[in-house]
Order: structure tokens, then sequence, then C-alpha cells
């Protein structure tokens, strides 16, 4: 936070101050009673199962210099306290109260899958011109996004959030909060479906972005989602369509992998442009596209801003690539659902050194009633991406061997349960022989990161 002092948060949450120096100036914001960073706000979040308001102290000797309270009516204390209805409340009215601070452009990224590496490649492209702030890590929620927020500071020229939603009613939350001059929607997919109960109430709720979209501004759509292609933006806003057809206002054609990574031909505004990204799976094109659409809207030179997609490649558990004794590991544990596994399974179909292909996959979680279903749909979809050998790790993942197995889509099936990860990981290692390929894929509850990571470490 910037210029920000005791006072301004009292006026912010409509709060009192019980005690200490109204004037007192405050840096960051932290939920997380052990880690400070200097200057700090503590805010006490009340949850199913704990209450932070009991590590305050912790709080203040960990380096905090306030903190919000809903639970004391009067304190005497060298630290100012902030007397609030709701801390988690008071979190968000911050959040607005700074957002109306800012005077940059903010756009605004949701949808079922895809998030987090469309927000990286928007940034990735519009920093071919602007100085970018984006959402750390996981920071989408409707804790997370107003903490996002009042870490954007004077020398950010343009930021761009992760808007998440799990449960009905979050996105318009945090969509308010964030007032993003574009929005973007990935996909609709039936991640969360378990909460929501049907992919039209997903899709209803991901149009909740837009009740944080000003007046004016745009709406990018995935134009090759059946149920993005025909929507339109609210009124008093305008429409983007991002795609592989002609459909579409900016599109990509030519396609192709090459060792996994997607080349093709960008076409925006009539003017085409040759692409090369260096992250895997062909999904990723429509992330491309859509960073090219957006940093186009805000006058980034193309060129400059395909440079820029081409030097980005991923992070941790996403699509990673390594070497290790002769074997090529996928590290793609970072999370699942059945789209990104078929994609990740082309990905692994595209390695054409690879002597043999072995698909490693895990338990997809969230998936409601139908999660069976949608588990042997993706084994069945293997009958035009074969493996050599596949191994399903938890009850769920079975299905994935049965689908497999009515198509002839793998030629050796090992399937082991949820908690039996160790005699995988121990029949995997034995099987590995130098030429392989082996993607790792589930739900992140799943750990099959901690398999790839013994690949890695081996």
């Amino acid at each position: 936070m910037e210029h920000i002092t005791v006072k301004d948060i009292v006026q912010a949450t409509g709060g009192r101050l019980l005690c200490g120096d109204e004037t007192l100036p405050l840096i960051h914001i932290s939920i997380d009673s052990r880690t400070m960073r200097g200057q700090d706000l503590f805010v006490p979040l009340v949850g199913e199962n704990v209450d932070a308001h009991r590590f305050i102290e912790q709080a203040f000797s960990a380096g905090a210099v306030a903190t919000l309270t809903s639970e004391h009516e009067e304190k005497t204390d060298s630290h100012p306290w902030i007397l609030v209805g709701d801390t988690k409340q008071a979190l968000q009215d911050i959040g607005r109260f700074y957002r109306n601070r800012l005077t940059l452009p903010l756009v605004g990224i949701t949808g079922s899958v895809g998030k987090t590496t469309t927000r990286e490649m928007v940034a990735a492209a519009l920093s071919g011109r602007y100085q970018v702030y984006k959402t750390p890590g996981n920071s989408n929620s409707q804790v997370g996004l107003p903490i996002t927020l009042t870490e954007i500071c004077a020398d950010d020229e343009i930021g761009v959030l992760e808007l998440g939603m799990s449960m009905p009613g979050e996105l318009t939350v945090i969509a308010k909060i964030a007032q993003v001059d574009m929005a973007v929607i990935t996909n609709v997919g039936i991640t969360h479906i378990e909460q929501l109960g049907s992919q039209e109430n997903i899709y209803r709720e991901k149009l909740t972005i837009q009740d944080g979209l000003k007046d004016g501004g745009v709406l990018f759509l995935n134009g090759d989602d059946p149920m993005l292609r025909e929507t339109k933006a609210k009124a008093g806003c305008s429409t983007v369509y991002y795609g592989t057809g002609a459909n579409s206002d900016y599109w990509a054609e030519d396609i192709r992998l090459e060792e996994g990574c997607p080349v093709f031909t960008a076409v925006c505004r009539a003017r085409r442009l040759p692409v090369h990204l260096h992250i895997m799976g062909s999904h990723n094109v429509l992330n491309a596209m859509v960073a090219l659409a957006v940093a186009d809207a805000y006058d980034v030179p193309l060129e400059a801003a395909v440079k820029e997609l081409e030097t980005f490649t991923g992070f941790q558990n996403r699509q990673q690539i390594y070497e290790r004794g002769g074997v090529t590991i996928i590290d793609d544990t970072y999370n699942a659902s059945p789209v990104s596994m078929k994609a990740g399974l082309e990905v692994l179909g595209s390695m054409k050194q690879a002597k043999r292909r072995i698909a490693v996959l895990a338990d997809m979680k969230e998936l409601g009633p139908d999660a069976a279903r949608f588990h042997r749909e993706v084994g069945e979809w293997m009958e035009t991406h074969p493996v050599d050998v596949l191994f399903t790790l938890g009850g769920l993942a079975l299905e994935i061997e049965r689908g497999a197995r009515t198509r002839q889509a793998a030629t050796l099936c090992f399937h082991f349960e949820a908690e039996d990860r160790e005699e995988l990981c121990t029949a995997l290692e034995d099987c590995l022989t130098p030429g392989d390929c082996v993607l790792l894929k589930g739900s992140n509850s799943m750990k099959l990161g901690e398999v790839a990571a013994r690949l890695i470490g081996k």
C-alpha cells in the first residue's frame, strides 16, 4: 500500500480506533500471523475451525504494527487496534477503498480452466509496452484479491488480475471489488460443478465478472467455446472474440505442435504474425490469442507482444519438461480437469522422439455426481492419443483405465489406490528406461507432484 495510514483504514472500514496512532503509515496487509514484511496491518480472519484473533499478539511479535479486531470493544496498547464488525468484510472494504484510489487500467481473467496461465500470458504480452502488475500466486479469492490490489504501486502502469470462484455469488463479490476495465472469460467447463450443480450454472456465474466491468469496458470471449461464442457483453460494453476460427476477431491458423509446443499464425485485425510458443499444449494457442487481443486493445505493438509471449516458459508443475537419465518427464501435476488432462495427453502424443509414451493419471476432483463418467471419457478419448503404459492413481482414475481398455488405448495398465502412492512411485521407477517420455497429471490433492519431484530428483 502507498500513502495509507491507520486513519485511512478506519475510514475505509467504517471502524473505530480503540488505541494507537492514527497517523501511523501502513505498507502491507497480512492474514498470516507468522509472516510480516514491514509496516503490516494484521487482519485476523474467523474461519470454521480457527479464529485468528487469538494470534494477534503473535502477529505483533512477528512485526505487525496494527491490527483489525471484531472481538475487542476496548483496548490499551501502543499498537493501533481498529474495531470492525467483520474482519473479512473489512478486508474487502479496504480493497474497494484502495481500488478507488488507483488510476491504472485493470484486466480481469476468469474461467473454468487456464486462468493462471492466461493471466501470465496476458501480462507477458502487455509487458511489450508497459510495466505490468499481475496477481501473485493464487491470490484470486474474496480474501486474496483485496490484498492483491493493495500491492499495486505507482510504478505499475497496468494490472492483470485473476478472479476465481468456487461457490455461487463469489465472483460477483470479487468483480465488484476489482472494477476491471477489461474482462476475459477463458472457457466454461465443469470445474466446481460439484458446488454449482450444472454447466449452465457455471456459465451464469462466469458472466458475473461483468458485475464489476466498468462502463465502456471490453469483454473478451473464447469464440471456440460452445457456451461463449454467442454470448454478448452487457449493455454499455463491447465484445471481442478470440479463437481458432474466422468467426473470431482474433484467431490462430496453421496450428501444429513441435515437441509439444504450439507453432501457428496469429491473425490480428488482418495482420498475420508467426508465433512459436515455448509452453506446451495446443490449448495455449487460445491463451496466446487472447493475450494478443488484450495487448492490441492497449496499443502494444503486436511484434513486441509476440516476442514477449515467446519468452514465456510456464511455471512449476504446469507442463514443465525435465530430462533425467534419458527419460523425458512432463510435470503437469498442479491440477486437473477433463479438458486439461486431454490437453496433457495430446502433448504426450506429440513427443515424436519418445520410444515409449507413459501416462500417470490421478483422480480429478470436484466433478460432482458424473465424475466417474468424466474419467471414463478421458480413457475413451485416448483412442486417438494412445499410450504404451498407463498408470492410474485413485478410485476415480480407475475409470480412466476402464475407458482406455474399451478402446485399446493403452498397451499396459497398472492401477494403484490413492494411499498407495509410494508403491506407484516404485513401480514407475522400475518401469522407466532411457528414451521414455512420461506425463504426470492429476488434481493437486492427489499429490502426484511428490512423485514428479522424486523422478526429477533422480
